[in-house]
């Protein structure tokens, strides 16, 4: 692969890998970010895990036309079944949804031993894996939103570290919009949560006509975030 050629999405990425690390990609589709490491020098060796076939073959495919057999293993599994504990530094898993990335993490908890940072990059539902990384004890140290081709992605980076975490008492607030991005609430931030808005209102317009007690408490819970959100938006 040509090295320009990396997403701006995946270089975001990138530059939250610790240089000389050992880096594991889950998902890693055609293996672009391992061979851009390893090209950068970044890393010292990288693991590209695909479940699929057809993305196994293509990262095979990758990894060998850049030559880097020798630094790049490419392995088949689910998840993290494709690694051993205390085998990688770095652990990246971007592209998919947030509960997705949450569920990956959980079913492979016993393979993060030794694990010092990971980067995520859910294109839905981050705040699924805030609640998954605050919950087992990972900090969450650096977030950043952007825009890529129409499409708006954020950037969670977690490190096994003694410390705060980032939220105060707004803390079901930050949990779903981001601590770091709250204080940024650059034009990607407020593209996406003014579009969620309007989502939101309109489901709440949808749902006037039902007088259930289940729906006049979903109801209930909708205008109280759209509230919050707003608020958020107009600070």
């Amino acid at each position: 692969m040509k090295r320009d050629n990396l997403s701006l999405r995946l270089k975001t990425v990138a530059n939250y890998v610790h240089r000389e690390a050992v880096i594991a990609d889950i998902g890693s589709d055609h293996a672009y970010l391992p061979c851009y490491l390893v090209l950068e020098h970044q890393v010292v060796y990288a693991i590209a895990g695909e479940v699929n076939e057809g993305p196994y073959q293509s990262a095979l495919k990758e990894v060998q036309s850049a030559n880097l057999q020798s630094k790049i293993s490419v392995r088949k599994g689910d998840g993290l079944e494709v690694i051993s504990p205390n085998e990688t530094d770095v652990i990246t898993i971007c592209g998919m949804g947030g509960q997705l990335i949450a569920s990956i993490l959980e079913k492979g908890k016993s393979k993060l031993e030794g694990v010092k940072r990971l980067i995520l990059q859910p294109n839905v539902g981050a705040g699924s894996v805030r609640i998954w990384l605050k919950n087992e004890g990972w900090t969450l140290t650096q977030e950043e939103i952007l825009q890529e081709d129409g499409k708006i992605y954020e950037v969670l980076v977690a490190d096994r570290k003694e410390g705060n975490q980032p939220y105060t008492d707004n803390e079901m607030l930050e949990l779903l919009l981001g601590p770091f991005l709250m204080k940024q609430k650059n034009e990607a931030f407020i593209e996406k949560w003014s579009g969620e808005l309007e989502q939101w209102t309109k489901i709440l317009q949808q749902m006037e006509s039902s007088q259930s007690p289940d729906s006049m408490e979903r109801k209930r819970q909708l205008m109280k975030r759209i509230e919050s959100v707003k608020k958020e938006l107009e600070s």
